[in-house]
């Protein structure tokens, strides 16, 4: 990888992380695209609105100092559930990575970051949110997320930490 460089997402990231977060919507093949105006939905906007929170947990890489990827770990509450809720002490993590940039080994590197600054803080687990067909399954799978439940079409994972 050309001058990979991972660093923490901070308030003025919010930005990028809600594009990041269109990035992460999977649609299955033959199925229309999402249209951008869903980032103004408030079942989506929440993973990013006011980033920058005392318990957000976020990692940006970097290549050539231009922002290709991005993870994030947000917790949420019973009244305001995430997709990929499990309970309001296990924060929802989210990842994408533009896709010119797939497949180079970035995602491992995020994961890696944010579950090592998730386990310094003393989080217990993260969960996410992922539809079967997403081919970023595979991933989750072989960092140890494990399926715990389903939420319309897409699968609620969970990690221990």
């Amino acid at each position: 990888m050309t001058d990979l460089k991972i660093r923490k997402a901070v308030e003025n990231d919010e930005a990028f992380l809600s594009e990041m977060l269109f990035l992460s919507l999977f649609t299955p093949e033959g199925q229309e695209p999402f249209s951008k105006d869903i980032l103004t939905d408030p079942s989506i906007s929440k993973y990013v609105d006011g980033w920058g929170r005392d318990d957000d947990i976020g990692f940006i890489a970097l290549i050539d100092d231009e922002p290709v990827g991005s993870v994030a770990a947000r917790f949420f509450s019973e009244n305001n559930k995430g997709y990929g809720f499990v309970d309001s002490k296990t924060p929802e993590l989210g990842m994408a990575i533009r896709t010119e940039h797939r497949g180079k080994g970035i995602g491992s590197v995020l994961l890696n970051t944010i579950l090592k600054e998730l386990k310094d803080r003393g989080i217990d687990s993260v969960s996410l949110s992922v539809d079967p067909g997403n081919p970023v399954l595979r991933l989750y799978k072989r960092f140890g997320f494990i399926q715990v439940g389903m939420v319309g079409t897409s699968i609620t994972m969970i990690k221990n930490l």
